[in-house]
């Protein structure tokens, strides 16, 4: 009996978990360009508010540095980044590479180093299902966006497995390759690339469709009416009619 060979159980197989495409259809990016004109609470509502990352997703990194891009997908066994590595030689100037570290936290799947090598790669940024460190030198780059459950000093591992452009999942909702990213201070959002077209002629038909109650609100001049029908309908006891002009409160004075 050989006691130095390892189980067979240990081993890599080529196929499912150890895989990479090397290329990926991406909407175009004037389109994608698009979205940067709407905050992700508007994409997330006329997503009918199921497609937004878990909000334990965040910035590290300076909160005015949004996230627009396709996703090129990664996932990596927890604690590992070897996928993380090769994605930087796989994902096109523009994309944003999206990590499925399975929300572990036993080890950051990234720091400064990559983050400096993907920046030099054009890449826009990382949003990671789990753990990053080196934040400081991270931010001394200036205008490279990191959105991750948290930080950790403890480093990740290079060995495998992982995948590269196949569907993952983060922050609890399926991303797949070439999906756009949109990420701001709210959270991030998830835009499946096939209903890309049609979500933003939706986006842009209801932001025509609010600019005069928007402004009107801006000026103080709005109607609650709506709240006392529903609370009517729904036989609210205490329920107050409807007054239809309410004073507004005086606006202070501006100091100094």
């Amino acid at each position: 009996m050989n006691v130095a060979t390892k189980p067979k159980s240990s081993e890599l197989h080529p196929g499912p978990g150890f895989r990479i495409r090397n290329c990926m259809a991406r909407p175009a990016p004037e389109l994608i360009a698009r979205f940067g004109e709407f905050q992700t609470p508007d994409i997330s509502d006329l997503m009918n508010r199921l497609y937004t990352m878990s909000p334990t997703i965040r910035s590290v990194t300076p909160e005015h540095l949004r996230i627009l891009g396709p996703a090129c997908t990664v996932k990596v066994f927890p604690g590992d980044n070897l996928m993380v590595h090769k994605a930087l030689d796989i994902a096109a100037p523009g994309d944003v590479v999206v990590v499925d570290a399975g929300g572990s936290s036993m080890n950051a799947v990234l720091g400064d180093l990559i983050s400096t090598k993907a920046r030099h790669r054009g890449i826009i940024g990382f949003v990671v299902d789990g753990y990053v460190r080196d934040i400081p030198d991270i931010i001394k780059l200036g205008d490279f966006p990191v959105y991750a459950r948290g930080v950790t000093p403890i480093g990740p591992l290079h060995r495998g497995p992982g995948e590269v452009n196949y569907p993952i999942q983060c922050g609890g909702i399926v991303v797949n390759p070439g999906d756009i990213i949109a990420a701001d201070q709210n959270g991030v959002v998830v835009v499946p690339q096939e209903i890309a077209a049609t979500l933003l002629e939706r986006l842009l038909g209801r932001r025509e469709a609010e600019k005069d109650y928007i402004a009107a609100v801006a000026r103080g001049e709005f109607s609650n009416a709506w709240v006392d029908a529903l609370l009517t309908e729904g036989g609210c006891e205490g329920a107050e009619p409807h007054v239809e002009s309410r004073p507004t409160a005086p606006r202070r004075a501006a100091s100094g």
